[in-house]
């Protein structure tokens, strides 16, 4: 940015942008943030790679800004953070995984690979939960029963309650949605009245 010729105002207008877009987060992860570390950690490797490197891979010092360009042709979002996020920049980035436990949050995991893969797959499906159609004459009542395909991510369980009356109004009857909340079997239901929870 610094080689364009930018007016003072664009210049601020830039570094408010990119401070926003990479400015870490203490309750949710940063993807941007993320994607920037995994950016220059390749960068720097491979201009500077250790011999492991040169013999494993064939690197050669000064390669690093060629790497990103074939990681960018070849990756995805998801693989790019499966493949490239390293143990040294998640302890960098200080992740770690949390939960509720009780009435207060807790770090519940710090080992880089959990922390690594649980990231990744937050990115599958665009970070979209994915729900099955399983029974859509639940009860021989034409209510519609949906199961969350749990792989370790809960549902918002605020948004949720909140996507349960717009679901209720194209299918016109009782919806229901079956997933795992704090590690148990859960039923979010609504009727067209009130949005209920209950555990399996």
């Amino acid at each position: 940015m610094r080689e364009l010729e930018l007016t003072d105002g664009e210049s601020l207008d830039f570094a408010r942008t990119h401070s926003g877009v990479v400015l870490p987060s203490k309750t949710s992860v940063n993807p941007y943030l993320i994607g920037l570390k995994i950016w220059e950690d390749i960068e720097k490797r491979y201009d500077h790679p250790t011999e492991e490197m040169k013999k494993r891979f064939g690197a050669r010092a000064g390669q690093g800004r060629e790497k990103m360009f074939e990681v960018r042709e070849m990756e995805s979002d998801t693989s790019f953070i499966r493949n490239y996020l390293t143990e040294e920049l998640v302890r960098e980035l200080d992740l770690y995984l949390y939960q509720k436990v009780g009435n207060e949050w807790r770090i519940v995991e710090t080992d880089w690979e959990k922390v690594r893969d649980k990231i990744w797959k937050s990115r599958t499906n665009g970070g979209y939960p994915l729900l099955h159609v399983v029974d859509g004459d639940y009860q021989l009542t034409g209510e519609l029963y949906l199961v969350h395909a749990y792989e370790g991510n809960e549902l918002d369980v605020k948004y949720t309650e909140k996507t349960l009356p717009s679901v209720y109004k194209l299918w016109g009857r009782t919806v229901h949605v079956e997933s795992v909340l704090e590690g148990r079997a859960v039923v979010f239901s609504y009727d067209g009245r009130k949005t209920t929870r209950k555990f399996l």
